[in-house]
């Protein structure tokens, strides 16, 4: 599994204003990625808050639009399952430039939890649900506070 060689990652979320912004496509393997973020920012101190918005495609506009009303860092959950036809590869495109572009113009972190997946089983091997052998909102959630503490210890 990809979770192999993972970092230990400075997670004191203490004094950080976090949003969760989760699409709503594929509830139950989305619900196991919100319940590992929000497990995970409870235990770091971290004040957050969680919304809810159509799908992947949805993510970046959202995930911009809560760094500009203040929050320091983001999480961004979603699913994306590859079906019979591209929309598969533009909506993954999409949501990943676009989220890459919101963390670059305006200089704070998107902790990625934006699943790429074949089959609904790898959803929910990486749900973080009861049986699952990866937590990846616990591992986007993660990177969105040892990235904010980063940036934060290079402005001084």
């Amino acid at each position: 599994m990809s979770g192999a060689g993972s970092p230990e990652l400075d997670v004191d979320g203490s004094g950080l204003r976090v949003v969760i912004v989760a699409g709503s496509w594929h509830d139950e393997i989305t619900n196991g990625l919100i319940a590992g973020a929000t497990r995970t920012l409870e235990a770091s101190g971290a004040e957050f808050s969680l919304v809810r918005v159509p799908g992947s495609f949805e993510l970046p506009v959202v995930s911009k639009a809560a760094l500009e009303a203040g929050a320091d860092a983001v999480v961004a959950l979603g699913v994306i399952i590859r079906g019979g036809t591209p929309h598969f590869e533009y909506v993954s495109a999409a949501a990943t430039d676009g989220l890459t572009r919101v963390a670059l113009d305006t200089g704070k972190p998107v902790g990625f939890g934006v699943l790429t997946l074949d089959d609904e089983q790898q959803g929910l091997d990486r749900a973080g649900l009861p049986g699952s052998k990866e937590d990846k909102g616990r591992e986007a959630a993660e990177a969105a506070i040892a990235t904010a503490r980063a940036l934060r210890a290079l402005a001084g």
